[in-house]
């Protein structure tokens, strides 16, 4: 989290403005889908306060209002790092669920 969230530092300086593109890689990293997922972890209520409060003193706005995909989507990644956490891998068998959902397609 630290090595984006700098990175993230470093684009706001030269660029003047948070709106990374989804698609944007920093020094080789994806920043800009690692910016979506703390948007996201922010919609769903996941996102450390203290990690917010730092990424809105650099400019990132949190009131961008996220579809229904895209919660349900988050929601979703949320169970897979779960998983990951507990088993050490994202090679979730068929038809597992997670929190009681479906999380293998």
């Amino acid at each position: 989290w630290e090595r984006n969230y700098d990175l993230l530092k470093r684009f706001v300086e030269r660029e003047g403005h948070c709106n990374v593109p989804q698609r944007h890689k920093e020094d080789g990293e994806p920043l800009g889908k690692w910016l979506v997922h703390q948007k996201g972890f922010y919609a769903i209520g996941t996102l450390d306060e203290s990690r917010q409060k730092r990424l809105e003193e650099i400019g990132v706005d949190f009131d961008v209002e996220m579809t229904a995909n895209d919660k349900k989507w988050m929601h979703k990644f949320q169970l897979l790092v779960q998983f990951k956490e507990r088993e050490g891998h994202c090679r979730v068998p068929f038809k597992h669920k997670e929190g009681g959902e479906n999380l293998a397609t």
